[in-house]
């Protein structure tokens, strides 16, 4: 099956200036995103940028570039502007990869574009994991997702959902034995042509509380797929203390 991965990648970052080009094992960490990618067996992989330093490190490794409005505010708008760019048709599938996901296993790029492609009522498709402690259930810095029986979203939450009743009327302190709660994987698949509606929508009540653009989607009535990953992968670098793990990781492989 064919698929397009975009990578967006700003200079910027508020916690970690210049994230994309940090150095990790040898490579600044765009090139090490660019190769899962490649990995995963993408048609077409395209490194998406406002900032003419990454645009340069991406074309030394050899990925396409595109470069892009500054003015965007998400990487959803970016990697729509590749899109449109490259005339790439309504049907075409694109992979948001984030630009500080190096760990990210290139089974489970592979896995949101295949998922997508299968689940023709579906307009993005998406992964997540199970949650197996107390701490990671209650952190709102871990989005969960409710689901329904057909792996659609039903809601993403930055709150503990679905809530046990029962359970947490007693402790918080663990998780119930036969719990089911899962943490989103930020990783999307989308097609073309819902690309362009869903940049056009301004951003939803909910959206703009919980902090997260995807309720955009359901907000507006359109399924997200929504399937346990293939392969787990490890957190993105947001913080120093993120880059050393991812660091240490790669310096072994």
């Amino acid at each position: 099956m064919s698929y397009n991965v975009i990578i967006p990648a700003r200079f910027g970052a508020t916690r970690l200036p210049g994230k994309p080009l940090l150095d990790i094992a040898g490579k600044p960490m765009i090139q090490h995103v660019y190769e899962r990618a490649l990995e995963s067996g993408a048609s077409r992989v395209v490194i998406a940028t406002d900032d003419q330093r990454i645009a340069e490190a991406a074309e030394s490794f050899g990925c396409q570039v595109c470069m892009t409005d500054v003015g965007h505010r998400s990487g959803t708008d970016r990697i729509t502007e590749v899109a449109e760019k490259l005339l790439l048709p309504d049907d075409d599938i694109v992979v948001n990869l984030q630009g500080d996901e190096p760990l990210m296993p290139a089974t489970v790029i592979r896995q949101v574009a295949d998922n997508l492609a299968v689940n023709h009522e579906a307009s993005m498709s998406t992964v997540c994991a199970k949650i197996t402690t107390a701490s990671e259930l209650f952190d709102p810095h871990v989005v969960k997702v409710v689901r329904n029986e057909r792996s659609m979203a039903i809601y993403f939450s930055r709150a503990s959902i679905p809530w046990d009743r029962d359970a947490f009327a007693s402790t918080t302190e663990m998780l119930p034995e036969q719990s089911e709660h899962y943490r989103h994987i930020g990783i999307y698949a989308y097609r073309v042509g819902f690309l362009k509606q869903y940049t056009q929508w301004p951003a939803c009540a909910m959206e703009d509380m919980e902090s997260l653009e995807q309720l955009r989607a359901l907000w507006h009535g359109h399924h997200i797929h929504v399937a346990e990953a293939v392969d787990t992968p490890l957190a993105g670098v947001d913080t120093e203390r993120d880059l050393d793990v991812v660091r240490a990781r790669l310096s072994r492989s």
